[in-house]
């Protein structure tokens, strides 16, 4: 998976849980496409500092993923779902099983 991507997801999952700092150093490059040079002048520190930065937010967030899965867990499901639907689930079954991506996705 590119690296953007995963951060992105890995972000959308785990965000809340990382410092201020590093919460608005990985939506930088996520949301608003900056680069390094752009980021440490927005923040008032250089490349290097953002770089670092970045790259200790990106280590917290795959140890959170490391340590609860629950990306990994949501895939798994998705997985199971997909398993059901190939057996032809009839429509109480579908209902049910859109109502669990629906829940997923949120």
């Amino acid at each position: 998976m590119d690296k953007l991507i995963q951060r992105a997801v890995l972000f959308d999952h785990y965000g809340e849980l990382l410092n201020d700092k590093q919460r608005r150093i990985v939506e930088y490059t996520v949301s608003d496409d900056m680069s390094l040079s752009e980021i440490g002048e927005e923040e008032g520190i250089t490349r290097q500092a953002a770089s670092d930065l970045l790259k200790r937010a990106d280590e917290k967030l795959s140890e959170f993923e490391e340590k609860l899965g629950i990306i990994r867990k949501s895939e798994n499901i998705r997985a199971c779902i997909r398993r059901i639907r190939e057996h032809g689930a009839d429509a109480h079954v579908e209902t049910e099983l859109s109502k669990i991506e629906s829940e997923l996705n949120k």
